[in-house]
């Protein structure tokens, strides 16, 4: 939970989780009060596993109950247009992120009263690399008297191994004894300010909990449970079969930089751990295809050296020809039959097809023709410059599965990771069969890996084991394989949690049959959203179907927290007027209430629908766009526990910085509305120096010599007057006591540009939109954390977030939102220009 202590107490924060067989339940809670002589908007913010679902959620304020409902997301949207349409916020409240999702909500509380916040996520966890993963993440960020975290597992079989991670794990107390295990995490306030993730303002980290459990049985353990059974089948002891491995990497024109060198990095690593029983291939694509060698080969000594040497003189250019790629694999993988081996096609790319076959469904027919189900395609998607859903499918199409490469400093290690999880094959062609049984879950499987875990769960006709059988076939290495007669063990179960495996059941299917509804069409799919919704609204998932409606005390604005899927961007409804028969420009008035009044609160995003009056655009209508946050920029403030933020309408030309004695000054361009950022930036030195900036490139002039410089490429430029260096998409530029910083992002396939002040020279007059001194002097009024002064001026504040571009990590920071006027002391207009 994100807060300040500025803005209320946190009374309590648990963390409670309880681990059965696999499946875990976790309950966050807390109890915050109001401090203040007023009223005050208080901030539920949480974050959990991208896996789970959503099942509760409630907030008890003065005794009265209010509980979230899940409800099809269809009717959930049309309660947002109504929302809207009255000139209400509805803010669609989860984001993806990286390991973690984000929930969100906000409710009034009355002056010196509690509210009890709860919410309830489930999720099945899965086994990678001979382990079980918990992630919990504490950001409460304040210190709390009553902070406890939690966990508790039961495995009827027996707990292997257990083991604390993550920057709260120092912290943590671990115990386990046979079928049982405890972890505890209860620091005291001095603690969460002193640990490895904590700071001043409380913690903000996360704890990994893995273990494993006995496995008396190679063949798998069955538990049952009222009426229904799960089977988690996971052998060890069977020789690995050799593998045919083909890698097919992408070096077209956008994987130059830190993408290519952390790939080549990953496979140089990769091909010192493949087995020599193993043959390879590696194709290397981007306009045209490129061959280490034109067939697979052994992985002798002399095979991998002269592999990475090849590895080593990868040179990013041209586009990206997915299809002919995969096809080239699939056709190498077919002229090298072992019926020994277990073969596997792994495809790295950054990129949407942009050259061959750009159609995706002629590439996925493409190749699910040539493959025909022989062996699986794993695909891995870098970045977010794809459409990740077309990955998905293509891989999910072909036996294999998608996973997105994060490009942040371990993406070579995620590269490793993924491999080191399909290195080890065990079995091929696995089928599950059961007798006496109904609703079962996906029973064929085309691979299974040392580490791994296949769960397989279904409901018992009549609720009778007496029928009730389970065999298994494979392929291994030396031959046919078959286990039978597994003995069904019944549940035991902790306290209130007897439906454990009712609960597995439904997870999993529910989580393949979004997997089915990706590729499906037609009847099939309308069938198998049909299946998915009414599973998530028995069981009140909150999944990509559903959503689930946060009720809050009358004359407040319902929340909606909404499932993501993995390549989506955060949808945000629109407002920023009160859009009940707005049909003209609004007045100065409703611009004022946009800042100011309570239905014109900021939203994330300036945007308008398009008309030609005065050569504005203004809002006519609700818009569901993409984009989170646009055009908005940070200020840091003394006096205050956060930034200050505002929003400047994009398209405008903008006088950015201004010191008159050097004649130094910068003028920039932002995007169209529907953008972020900057498109161009133009630095002015003397006279006869220019520096120019957009999203491709850099261009120096300075009298008759004209340089341009790549964003990619780590250089230095200097003369008697300046100083330009130019570094992982940084471009910084020094004069004299001047320092300024421009740099360059890309977010869901979007250039932008971002300036920074680093250093502004002292006792001089510096004007400009980033020419202020910093930090502005500001501090709270007396009546409302709310009303806040700017020097001498009080303005209304509204806590929003905003990305800072001003680094590369662009975090998302909490800020106060304030009218931009507010902050430069001038009207907007004042900053404009006409040319840069």
């Amino acid at each position: 939970m994100a807060t300040t202590t500025a803005d209320w107490d946190i009374y309590s924060f648990h963390i409670n989780s309880t681990v059965t067989s696999r499946y875990a339940t976790s309950v966050i809670s807390s109890r915050v009060a109001n401090r203040h002589n007023n009223p005050t908007e208080i901030l539920f913010h949480v974050k959990i596993p991208k896996n789970a679902f959503i099942s509760k959620f409630r907030m008890t304020i003065d005794g009265k109950i209010y509980d979230g409902e899940v409800r099809k997301k269809e009717e959930v949207q049309q309660q947002y247009s109504q929302a809207v349409s009255q000139g209400q916020s509805a803010g669609l409240i989860i984001s993806v992120g990286r390991t973690l999702e984000h929930f969100k909500t906000s409710v009034t509380v009355a002056a010196h009263k509690k509210v009890d916040f709860e919410l309830t996520y489930e999720e099945l966890l899965s086994r990678r690399l001979g382990k079980y993963e918990l992630l919990i993440n504490a950001q409460p960020m304040q210190p709390v008297k009553d902070f406890r975290i939690g966990v508790n597992i039961y495995e009827t079989t027996g707990i292997r191994s257990l083991n604390v991670k993550g920057s709260l794990k120092d912290l943590a107390h671990a115990n386990r004894a046979d079928q049982k295990a405890w972890i505890n995490f209860h620091p005291t306030l001095e603690q969460q300010t002193q640990c490895d993730g904590c700071r001043e303002s409380g913690l903000n980290g996360d704890m990994h909990i893995f273990y494993d459990v006995e496995r008396p049985e190679s063949l798998g353990e069955v538990m049952t449970s009222n009426g229904f059974f799960a089977h988690y089948f996971a052998p060890s002891d069977i020789p690995r079969i050799p593998k045919n491995v083909i890698f097919i990497i992408d070096e077209s024109g956008s994987m130059m930089g830190k993408k290519i060198q952390q790939t080549q990095s990953a496979l140089l690593k990769i091909l010192d751990d493949i087995n020599e029983d193993d043959y390879f291939g590696l194709i290397i694509f981007s306009s045209r295809i490129r061959l280490w060698k034109p067939e697979l080969l052994p992985a002798t000594e002399d095979n991998i050296e002269a592999a990475k040497s090849f590895v080593k003189n990868l040179d990013p250019n041209g586009g990206t020809d997915i299809n002919s790629a995969v096809l080239k694999g699939v056709e190498m993988i077919n002229a090298c039959p072992r019926e020994e081996a277990a073969s596997i096609l792994i495809l790295l790319t950054d990129g949407d097809p942009t050259a061959g076959v750009t159609n995706r469904g002629q590439i996925q027919h493409n190749v699910k023709a040539a493959i025909g189900l022989k062996f699986p395609l794993y695909i891995l998607g870098f970045g977010f410059d794809i459409t990740f859903e077309f990955l998905q499918k293509l891989s999910q199409e072909n036996g294999g599965m998608a996973r997105r490469i994060y490009t942040d400093s371990d993406a070579a290690l995620q590269l490793q990771g993924f491999y080191e999880e399909v290195s080890t094959p065990l079995l091929t062609n696995i089928r599950m069969n059961y007798t006496g049984v109904t609703s079962i879950t996906k029973t064929s499987f085309s691979r299974y890996y040392d580490g791994s875990e296949i769960v397989v769960a279904g409901e018992i006709i009549r609720n009778s084991s007496k029928d009730f059988s389970v065999t298994v076939m494979a392929i291994s290495k030396l031959n046919n394989v078959m286990y039978q007669d597994l003995n069904p063990k019944e549940e035991k179960h902790a306290s209130g949690l007897e439906n454990s495996l009712q609960r597995v059941w439904a997870f999993l299917t529910v989580k393949q049959l979004l997997e089915k509804e990706l590729t499906a069409k037609g009847k099939e799919k309308e069938a198998v959203r049909k299946q998915v919704l009414e599973l998530s609204l028995k069981y009140k998932f909150v999944t990509p179907l559903t959503s689930m409606v946060v009720t809050k005390p009358q004359g407040e604005d319902a929340h909606v927290a909404n499932k993501p899927k993995e390549d989506t961007e955060e949808k945000v409804l629109l407002n920023p007027f009160n859009n009940r028969g707005l049909s003209r420009r609004p007045t100065s008035d409703q611009i004022q209430s946009r800042h100011h009044g309570r239905l014109g609160r900021p939203s994330s995003i300036d945007i308008f629908d398009m008309s030609e009056e005065d050569g504005h655009s203004w809002m006519t209508s609700p818009l569901w766009i993409k984009q989170k946050v646009n055009m908005r920029f940070l200020v840091a403030a003394q006096g205050l526990f956060r930034s200050l933020c505002y929003d400047i309408p994009g398209g405008l030309s903008l006088r950015l910085f201004h010191e008159p004695t050097s004649g130094f000054s910068m003028n920039g361009q932002l995007m169209p509305p529907t953008g972020k950022g900057f498109q161009k930036i133009k630095v002015h030195l003397r006279s006869d120096e220019r520096i120019y900036f957009d999203t491709n490139q850099i261009q120096i002039n300075i009298g008759q010599s004209n340089i341009t410089l790549s964003w990619i490429n780590n250089t230095k430029h200097e003369t008697d007057n300046i100083t330009v260096t130019v570094r992982d998409k940084e471009v910084e530029v020094i004069l004299k006591s001047i320092r300024i910083a421009v740099l360059l992002h890309q977010r869901y396939r979007k250039r932008f540009l971002w300036p920074a002040v680093r250093n502004r020279p002292s006792g001089t007059t510096v004007s400009g939109i980033l020419g202020h001194a910093v930090p502005i002097v500001c501090e709270y009024t007396q009546d409302s954390k709310y009303k806040i002064k700017i020097g001498e001026q009080e303005v209304d504040a509204y806590s929003t977030e905003a990305y800072d571009y001003g680094i590369h990590a662009a975090p998302a920071v909490y800020c106060l939102y304030v009218p931009p006027e507010a902050v430069l002391q001038k009207n907007l207009s004042d900053f404009t220009v006409l040319h840069l």
